[in-house]
């Protein structure tokens, strides 16, 4: 993943509105008892789990090598399975450090002549390097990505098959998103290459959706989701949406309105596009990387998931596409 700035200021502002975390483990269980929002459709955190478990089984799914050929072939097969309409955009983009590598986007649409849009993103390659990892030895070693790409892919997928059986009253696309994490952190243009493509070729011409959710490290054990700043600046209003029909739906102590830090990634992309986008991200205060520890390590893995989560992400999206 991405660039991370965090603001002095914002974190200032964090600390004083205290903190209201919980933590949660694998056993923790995503209770709705108090919830008004109504759901219209079950999200099941445990088949998105193993949907984690099968881009996981390819291995490192790094641009440019047999894992990331094998589970391209996938994602566009389980989206023609689920989705009206499936475009795959094939390309060539140059790295930070002049690697040319074959990329491919891939866009699920379901009701696909509707005009009224809802934009959903991930990406799902992974890092070619382990550079965070707290064995030096391992930094050259790719990641894993169980949390880092694999999480919000499954919840997207997952999605998918649902609004299969169910369709929604709104048409969603979903992107898939590569050659995300090939990034430097000192140059924030190295990185979120596919969408950088997209934004220039979109799938439509004239692409206007009502607004964009990415989704990124959205499964890890302990997660919980504050408001990210640059959201919160480009698109407020579909924040305190999304966050409202989260705490509606029982899972407000896992979606809190604090202020979390900013985030380099997708969603910055679509936002200059002029499409109002936000990013759902698991930023963690008390970590010295503002992330989960295994951001960026060998440790990515399966072990690090929680379905719980996985539930509690899907079904808040869910409930917001169901909405309307």
């Amino acid at each position: 993943m991405h660039f991370f700035k965090v603001f002095i200021i914002i974190l200032a502002v964090v600390t004083l509105s205290g903190c209201k975390s919980q933590q949660h483990s694998g056993s923790s269980s995503a209770s709705s008892e108090n919830a008004t929002a109504v759901s219209v459709v079950e999200f099941s955190g445990e088949n998105a789990y193993s949907l984690v478990k099968l881009q996981c089984d390819f291995g490192p799914r790094v641009p440019g090598t047999p894992a990331h050929s094998k589970c391209a072939e996938w994602l566009e097969q389980s989206l023609r399975q689920s989705c009206d309409t499936v475009i795959v955009q094939e390309a060539q983009v140059t790295t930070f450090d002049n690697k040319t590598l074959n990329i491919k986007n891939f866009i699920g649409s379901v009701n696909f002549d509707k005009d009224d849009r809802i934009l959903l993103l991930a990406h799902w390659d992974c890092r070619p390097w382990a550079d965070n990892d707290p064995d030096p030895a391992k930094h050259k070693e790719p990641v894993m990505g169980a949390n880092d790409a694999a999480s919000g892919v499954a919840v997207l997928l997952e999605l998918a098959q649902l609004m299969k059986d169910k369709k929604p009253n709104v048409g969603v696309d979903i992107l898939l998103v590569d050659a995300e994490d090939w990034g430097e952190n000192d140059d924030e243009d190295s990185w979120a290459l596919g969408t950088q493509y997209w934004a220039k070729h979109p799938h439509v011409a004239g692409y206007s959706p009502r607004f964009g959710i990415l989704l990124d490290m959205v499964g890890a054990k302990g997660a919980k989701f504050s408001k990210e700043f640059q959201s919160m600046q480009y698109a407020p209003s579909v924040v305190n949406e999304v966050w409202d029909i989260a705490q509606q739906s029982g899972f407000g102590s896992y979606f809190d309105n604090n202020m979390g830090g900013a985030i380099t990634d997708d969603h910055i992309v679509v936002n200059n596009m002029g499409i109002k986008c936000i990013d759902i991200i698991d930023m963690r205060q008390d970590s010295n990387t503002g992330f989960f520890d295994g951001w960026h390590t060998t440790g990515d893995t399966l072990d690090k998931i929680d379905p719980t989560i996985l539930k509690v992400v899907g079904q808040t999206i869910a409930n917001v596409i169901y909405s309307y």
